[in-house]
């Protein structure tokens, strides 16, 4: 039996785990050797043989055998589907989730490409990263591949955007943290949010593409503390506190510079960037235009308050931890998301639990569109219309 037999849902987050050869099919062969010799690709490589006991992990019968009852045990490489595209539906099936929205491991921050000079190799890296993950997808309509697109070139933007969504991507996915020369908001991205309305796909954030916490908060004179994985390279408690931080500054710009007004049926989804700072956000921003509208003419022309252009067009996934119920509450049932994080560890073991026991008490319709009618609204034409609605088998 499916895991979420008996009920719609779908899933807003989740991930595939590259081996480190996995662009290389995919990327311009002229810049391949200029992309090997990124820091960040050699740290991977001097990972000696993870990737081949990966690879030997999913091909040992003995492991596969175990597959089914350990769906949302096994994580990162040990998960079903974790690269191996074929498999990819088999997981979905154990899951019993509609459909799944599928985002990078190991291209999240583009490899840190955007904050430096050679904007051609972050583009060519970035449309490496489309073509990978249209491909990916294209086991299963159910899977619904996501497409990175830098704003370093408004021009360069353009065309990937353009070629993204030519493949098949069903979501384009832009970096939270802003532009190094100029904003997101800037009127230079105009046809790129027309050519994502007209698509009827949204524009994504993710986790990975926000400004990091600055360097001098670890520097506490105290030993350093472990991650969530055990280890040094991931988020702690504090440097958590900086994920949205970013996403919060970029949508307040889209906002206030109007780009949601001149775009009004496109949609945002902030995906695993946490949730618990919508409510004060949306009211800090409503705060900021009362304070500013009678000198800022832009502030005048908003079609709405702020938190009403959010309910309108901004869509955000709540980690498993937060009260989700409570986020829910205060900023409006249009706006959260389910989300599993699959096959991520942040994720867990029972991301349906948690969630239902913070939605205890919530009305049935604002539960229905946490896990199911908010992502049909969000993914727009990105969703299928036969997918939007499946029969759901019926609860033993």
């Amino acid at each position: 039996m499916a895991y979420a037999t008996g009920r719609l849902v779908h899933d807003a987050d989740s991930h595939l785990m590259e081996l480190p050869d996995c662009l290389d099919p995919f990327f311009d062969k002229r810049l391949l050797k200029r992309f090997h010799d990124l820091p960040y690709y050699q740290k991977k490589l001097g990972q000696a043989g993870w990737a081949d006991k990966a690879r030997q992990r999913q091909s040992d019968a003995e492991f596969r055998a175990g597959d089914a009852d350990n769906i949302l045990l096994r994580k990162n490489y040990e998960a079903l589907g974790a690269f191996t595209p074929a498999d990819r539906p088999k997981a979905l099936d154990l899951l019993g989730f509609a459909s799944q929205l599928v985002f990078t491991t190991f291209c999240l921050s583009n490899f840190g490409l955007d904050q430096g000079d050679d904007l051609e190799l972050a583009y060519a890296a970035a449309e490496a990263h489309n073509r990978m993950m249209v491909d990916f997808c294209a086991v299963d309509r159910r899977f619904l591949a996501t497409a990175y697109i830098p704003l370093e070139d408004c021009a360069r933007a353009i065309e990937t955007a353009r070629r993204a969504i030519a493949m098949g991507a069903k979501g384009l996915m832009i970096p939270s943290r802003h532009p190094q020369h100029h904003s997101p908001s800037h009127i230079g991205f105009d046809p790129l949010w027309a050519m994502a309305q007209e698509a009827g796909l949204p524009i994504l954030f993710h986790v990975g593409g926000e400004e990091k916490l600055h360097a001098p908060y670890f520097e506490n004179g105290l030993p350093r503390v472990k991650d969530f994985h055990g280890g040094e390279e991931n988020f702690t408690s504090v440097s958590f506190m900086a994920i949205p931080g970013s996403v919060q500054q970029t949508l307040a710009a889209l906002i206030f510079d109007g780009v949601l007004d001149r775009f009004p049926r496109l949609k945002f989804g902030a995906i695993e960037l946490g949730a618990s700072w919508l409510p004060s956000w949306m009211r800090f921003m409503d705060s900021g235009a009362a304070a500013f509208i009678r000198n800022e003419e832009r502030l005048q022309k908003l079609s709405a308050k702020p938190s009403e252009i959010v309910r309108r067009q901004v869509r955000v996934t709540p980690y498993p931890h937060e009260d989700t119920g409570w986020i829910i509450a205060n900023s409006g049932p249009e706006c959260c998301l389910f989300s599993s994080d699959f096959p991520h560890v942040e994720g867990g073991r029972n991301p349906l639990k948690r969630f239902d026991d913070s939605l205890a008490g919530a009305p049935p319709a604002s539960v229905a569109a946490f896990y199911a009618d908010n992502f049909v609204d969000l993914m727009g034409e990105g969703l299928a219309e036969d997918l939007r609605r499946p029969a759901m088998e019926a609860a033993a």
